[in-house]
């Protein structure tokens, strides 16, 4: 199939780039508007407990579960005339504004509700909160949100003004992930182009890469914004999914055209050559595709939006990229031809350092051949030493403690985020944080509710049980008291909170609020019920799509390689590569060892979701090189006796051939994935340098190291399989187009019998 793919490329190559810059043209300009369809988050479900209660609260109470809140700072404290005004002007245009309900102000509550207005008064009597509910699905809340951000921040008569709460919040975090995707473009695609002149040598091979890259970022915004008509799409994909498919498009294109290169410098005519690229390095770019597009397929077994936008977004990115290299780089090499080497920068570089032109070098001769070699001969202290050594890496991992984001996610520059570190430090209870108890069956009376509502606010670290109605006072506790609200369709509590939703003393605090003796059904949402109920909602789903992953992975490496010891190899290395990268975001980002550097805060919790993710596309990446480091390997194996001797020189000789290009692709993904990691939001940081690292480790430690050591102490072991599943293999077909039959030949082990 990709030979005749490449044939009818070949054919017609003018047409098929014609066709491939309309449809790039097209993608882009029907993706261009792709962010504006697209959703903040995408964390939560219907069937969580805690969006439940929040969806009870929308319907039944909307006053009570406020998500935009607006803060009010002057010097001159909270009851000067110039707060008081400008409280006044704030107030009137969220009530008059017809998507806001249940505006709570300290101004308009100090008289009518002492114990409410208390809540919203910071303890120097400074900052002052107005607080609303923003109605409308999540893509309407955030451009209220932006709307009311864009409006109402800024400073006015020495009243400052900042706006935060989740609406505004995740507005904020959308708006820099919008504005970072442009920064980091600007610094991967100049970048690349540098370094992939420096890989190739010539500009017009180097070119190429990069053109089937930028037809890989079209390729993904049409595919971004058609997904956005049928589902909810994270806007965080848009970052993500752009990355890993311009990374993914050059690292295949890189394969390729340097096979290509191979080929012609071997003595093939172009069209042979071409022919040849597509059978070897074309067969390993359709496996490793595959690899990673159902890696990312896995996702879609979580619940959440976010999961099933990348699951659904990066398989569709994976195969244009797939597509694209095996189908657009054949036509163009076929108008190319032996100008692929055209704009040589070697020589005039060479010119001018007065040397002249140098000889090509041998594999055997090369840097890799000679490091693989040694690692071989020592294979059993590096596999251990290596081993252990990532193991020690990976171990603060032991310790990681899951949490959803909150708005320390973004730089303090933030509105969302000054609103947030004043909550948390300047008032008695964080109303942002505070535990939503909903009892929507409840017709009880009041006094059944007043008792449960005190035997709440006994909880360690509750300083108050609030909501819009009724004041029952708990002399045991500072003010503002506790209150709890009771209608026709049920009742509810909020409850003030004094430790971080996302702790350990939140959790702790929480199943606390959970074991109260309730006078009737209750449901528990707000931040720290959102953050354990989502942490359930997705762990529970993890065995699934592991298994999924590890089932897929040993599927395609055996219909790659024939041998059912490699797929068992290959797991078990990128899990220990994965260990160490998770272990080193671990250190950095949840114990905050680089924070000062890197510029972000540390919460002492890691967004779970970040993890899961980066595990499916690490994982996919991993597979990439082991699949193009394999290739070479068996198609040196396959021409050799098949004795021990001959595996270790195959190992050394797939290295030598392919070390330095794997190397290049892994340079080249990683300055994609650092760009992205430029980005002011801390997941997107997290998301970039531990991508970079894990594919950066996989390239050279795995690949450099554990991969030759472990292939020689496994030595023809590496290629058995059951004669079943040898036969089926047989007969299914998958082996590569010979070009020309070559006979067995016995191959000497110089470099390892010294």
């Amino acid at each position: 199939m990709l030979t005749s793919l490449a044939r009818i490329a070949m054919a017609r190559p003018r047409a098929v780039l014609v066709a491939a810059l309309l449809l790039m043209i097209l993608c882009g300009g029907f993706g261009a508007t792709a962010k504006s369809h697209m959703v903040g988050g995408g964390y939560l479900t219907g069937e969580l407990e805690a969006v439940q209660a929040n969806q009870f609260m929308a319907d039944s109470f909307p006053d009570g579960n406020p998500n935009i809140i607006v803060m009010i700072t002057s010097e001159g404290g909270v009851n000067s005339p110039e707060s008081r005004a400008e409280a006044q002007r704030i107030t009137d245009l969220l009530t008059a504004d017809p998507e806001v309900t249940g505006v709570q102000s300290y101004w308009t509550s100090t008289a009518a509700r002492p114990d409410l207005a208390a809540g919203l008064r910071s303890k120097d009597s400074k900052r002052g909160l107005i607080m609303a509910t923003l109605e409308g699905t999540d893509n309407e809340v955030q451009i209220a949100a932006n709307a009311l951000s864009a409006e109402l921040n800024g400073d006015r008569d020495g009243v400052q003004v900042r706006t935060g709460g989740m609406a505004g919040t995740f507005a904020d975090i959308n708006r820099q992930v919008e504005k970072d995707l442009l920064v980091s473009e600007a610094i991967a695609i100049p970048i690349t182009a540098v370094l992939l002149v420096l890989v190739f040598g010539s500009v017009v091979a180097a070119m190429l890469p990069l053109a089937v890259g930028l037809f890989a970022i079209a390729a993904t915004l049409g595919i971004l914004r058609l997904l956005t008509m049928v589902m909810d799409v994270s806007l965080f994909a848009l970052n993500m999914t752009s990355a890993l498919g311009f990374a993914l498009a050059i690292d295949y294109s890189l394969f390729i055209v340097s096979r290509y290169r191979e080929e012609i410098a071997a003595g093939r005519d172009p069209k042979a050559a071409i022919a040849r690229a597509v059978q070897t390095a074309g067969r390993t770019v359709v496996f490793s595709g595959l690899t990673v597009a159902l890696a990312l397929a896995a996702l879609a077994v979580f619940p959440q939006p976010f999961f099933k936008s990348f699951a659904y977004a990066g398989v569709a990115v994976v195969l244009a990229a797939v597509a694209a290299s095996v189908v657009l780089l054949p036509a163009a090499l076929m108008l190319l031809g032996d100008r692929i080497n055209a704009w040589d920068l070697r020589k005039p570089v060479r010119r001018l350092l007065g040397r002249g032109e140098s000889a090509p070098k041998a594999p055997q001769d090369s840097f890799w051949y000679r490091l693989v070699s040694g690692v071989m001969r020592r294979a059993l202290p590096v596999s251990l030493v290596t081993g252990a050594l990532l193991l020690f890496v990976g171990s603060p991992f032991l310790s990681v403690h899951f949490g959803t984001p909150d708005d320390r996610m973004i730089g303090t520059f933030a509105s969302s985020r000054q609103v947030g570190d004043a909550l948390r430090s300047d008032f008695n209870a964080d109303m942002a944080s505070s535990a939503v108890v909903v009892l929507p069956e409840f017709h009880g009376s009041a006094e059944q509710i007043g008792a449960y509502a005190k035997a709440l606010s006994a909880v360690p670290g509750v300083p108050a049980v609030l909501s819009s109605d009724g004041v029952y006072m708990n002399s045991a506790k500072m003010a503002p008291g506790i209150a709890a609200m009771a209608g026709p369709h049920g009742a509810y509590l909020s409850v003030g909170t004094t430790v971080a939703p996302y702790s350990q003393e939140g959790e702790d605090q929480l199943a606390a609020l959970r074991a109260v003796q309730a006078p009737g059904p209750v449901l528990f949402g707000g931040a720290a019920a959102l953050n354990e109920d989502t942490m359930d909602s997705v762990i529970d789903r993890l065995p699934l799509a592991g298994a999924i992953i590890a089932i897929i992975t040993l599927i395609l490496l055996f219909l790659f390689t024939g041998s059912v010891v490699l797929p068992f190899k290959a797991l078990i290395l990128n899990a220990l590569s994965l260990t160490a990268t998770f272990g080193a975001m671990i250190w950095i980002f949840e114990d905050g060892h680089l924070s000062g550097v890197l510029g972000f805060t540390p919460t002492g919790s890691t967004d779970l979701f970040m993890p899961v993710l980066m595990f499916c596309i690490a994982f996919g990446m991993s597979m990439d090189y082991e699949v193009f480091l394999l290739s070479r390997i068996r198609e040196e194996w396959l021409a050799s006796d098949r004795t021990s001797a001959a595996n270790t020189h195959s190992v050394a000789m797939g290295v030598a051939r392919t070390g330095r290009i794997f190397t290049a692709a892994a340079g080249l993904m990683a300055v994609v994935l650092l760009a992205v990691a430029t980005s002011e939001v801390t997941a997107m940081k997290l998301f970039g340098i531990g991508l970079a690292l894990a594919v950066i480790a996989d390239a050279t430690v795995i690949r450099g190291l554990l991969v030759p050591a472990l292939m020689r102490l496994m030595s023809t072991g590496n290629w058995w399989a059951p004669k079943p599943l040898a036969a089926l293999h047989k007969r299914i077909g998958l082996e590569e187009e010979a070009p020309e039959a070559a006979a067995a030949q016995p191959v000497p082990e110089p470099a390892l019998a010294k």
